[in-house]
């Protein structure tokens, strides 16, 4: 059998499972992000709420304004176990992961809302703490919590705290990112390494014991975001944070959407000896664990060398490399060229290795 004929049969099967959803009951691979979460949004959610402004199924649904004027809208919930880890905790989480899925659009965060569910019983003193982180994450990042709800749950009925951001943002004039704008021949930039979101909250767990200490990247990414599109404008095509199903799930979801390949360079992808470690005592392909600091970016080949120069300018940015293309072929899938010289499919996440890590 040809090459092309087991792709295509690859394509076939993966299209064929998204569109249904077979389980009785949620699990919590329905929640990593991975091709669970797919069908259950696409068999599931999407047939119920369809609509035009979420049928786009990205970070955030783009309005647009009589005056002319767009803004980007986002909402996530943070339920992350445990909800205080090396390098942040649920508080600085959902702040920046929600300035993030608002960046990544274009948009330049305007300001959040933020609703607590608390458990009976959380100490007053555990939650004072998580709201002051809270706030002093918006404020660092200068986007302001304009609004908000309190919830109280029974004990037993959660874990301590759970939390849920919404918010908007201004997109400039002539910002137009997505999908549909990328081509064959762009060039796939990512702007640090991979997977230290997800081990930190694992390691945090109690779950391994390493020499040393892996730290979340849990980061707002707005500032840097500006800088690439302030020096690349028109020629960044798509970005996207890869947080759950990391950066494989990511690209799969660019590719499906984009209906063109995409390849990656495995010796471009740059992961942190300590979390390459990890990962491997544990069995998990990096490519595949959460990131809450990172952005993937396509843009036009002749920009690729002045999105680099412009990502390194800023601290969240100063290790951003080259690490693939886009291709017409295979459409909708991704595939890795390994450091041996071969190649292998890199397809959506299934199951879920790491539960509760945002």
């Amino acid at each position: 059998m040809e090459e092309r004929e087991v792709l295509e049969r690859i394509e076939a099967r993966r299209q064929r499972a998204s569109r249904r959803l077979l389980d009785e009951r949620v699990t919590l691979a329905h929640g990593a992000g991975g091709r669970s979460t797919q069908a259950l949004i696409e068999a599931l959610l999407l047939p119920a709420l369809r609509n035009p402004l979420l049928e786009p199924l990205a970070d955030s649904a783009v309005l647009a304004l009589d005056t002319g004027a767009r803004l980007a809208f986002s909402t996530d919930s943070y339920v992350v176990k445990p909800p205080s880890f090396p390098g942040g905790d649920i508080a600085k989480l959902a702040v920046h992961g929600t300035i993030n899925d608002l960046a990544v659009c274009g948009a330049r965060p305007l300001a959040l809302s933020a609703a607590l569910i608390l458990e009976e019983g959380l100490e007053v003193a555990q939650l004072e703490r998580y709201v002051g982180s809270l706030g002093e994450a918006a404020r660092a990042a200068g986007v302001p919590i304009a609004t908000g709800d309190t919830k109280v749950v029974e004990h037993g009925k959660a874990d301590g705290l759970y939390v849920t951001t919404a918010g908007i943002g201004l997109i400039p004039t002539g910002v137009e990112l997505g999908p549909t704008r990328v081509l064959p021949g762009d060039r796939v930039l990512l702007s640090g390494t991979i997977a230290d979101h997800g081990m930190a909250v694992l390691v945090a767990r109690g779950e391994l014991e390493l020499e040393g200490e892996i730290e979340s990247d849990t980061a707002p990414l707005h500032e840097l975001v500006a800088k690439l599109l302030d020096a690349c404008g028109p020629e960044v095509r798509w970005m996207r944070d890869p947080t759950r199903g990391g950066l494989a799930t990511a690209l799969n979801e660019l590719a499906r959407a984009a209906r063109y390949g995409v390849a990656l360079e495995e010796s471009a992808l740059p992961v942190a000896p300590i979390v390459a470690g990890a990962c491997e005592i544990l069995g998990i392909d990096p490519l595949y664990v959460a990131n809450e600091g990172k952005l993937v970016a396509v843009v036009a080949a002749q920009a690729s060398d002045a999105a680099l120069e412009a990502l390194r300018t800023h601290p969240l940015g100063a290790d951003a490399v080259l690490i693939g293309e886009i291709r017409a072929e295979p459409p909708g899938m991704v595939i890795l060229n390994t450091a041996f010289g071969g190649s292998r499919v890199v397809d959506t996440l299934a199951g879920d290795p790491l539960p509760r890590i945002c």
